[in-house]
């Protein structure tokens, strides 16, 4: 029932980038460390980079996670479920890692996404290289209607500035370093580079 693939393209790629959200699950190397999973949504904020790496921006938030985590040790599974349509589950197993905004690949990473990140906090664009593709039936999916993205975060986090916000991530506890106390976002963060 599953199947698995030499690389993201054709059907695999135009279902990936259709999907509304996506599920984001890493962990730290000790054995007695927190997995995370994350669902990120927000139409235009992942993009297939080629045919082996797909990419997300990552925004502000109350915990930094999968940044730790991906420092510590790359390993990362994106998750997609179709909830309408043909039932259908994509996952890509590989190694990821953040890139920050004084990092020189910065620029041309941005020119792939479809969103202006302007308004939501951007801290991060998480590159994740592919080491496994699958996908398996989703029989037991269920089927649910999107209606719209929310708007909340980007209301919530356009009133902030790079210096506004680091001085939240500074606040948080989990976002410096995280539940583990792994180093997570670098902070302060670096300025925004100009576009």
């Amino acid at each position: 029932m599953g199947k698995t693939y030499e690389r993201i393209d054709g059907r695999l790629r135009e279902f990936i980038e259709a999907q509304p959200m996506f599920f984001v699950a890493t962990a730290p190397l000790a054995g007695d460390g927190t997995v995370n999973l994350s669902p990120k949504g927000l139409r235009g904020t992942l993009a297939v980079l080629d045919e082996h790496t797909v990419a997300y921006l990552d925004f502000a938030g109350s915990n930094a996670e999968t940044i730790a985590h991906l420092r510590e040790n790359g390993r990362v599974t994106l998750m997609w479920c179709a909830f309408g349509g043909p039932p259908n589950i994509v996952r890509v197993h590989g190694h990821g890692e953040p890139v920050f905004r004084d990092d020189p690949r910065w620029p041309d990473l941005l020119r792939h996404f479809d969103v202006d990140p302007t308004p939501h906090g951007l801290r991060a664009v998480i590159v994740v290289r592919a080491q496994l593709v699958r996908d398996t039936c989703g029989y037991a999916v269920p089927l649910m209607s999107y209606d719209t993205d929310r708007d909340l975060h980007g209301r919530r986090f356009a009133r902030e500035d790079d210096e506004s916000l680091s001085a939240y991530f500074a606040g948080k506890e989990h976002v410096a370093s995280s539940i583990d106390g792994l180093p997570g976002l670098p902070l302060p963060l670096p300025p925004t580079p100009a576009r």
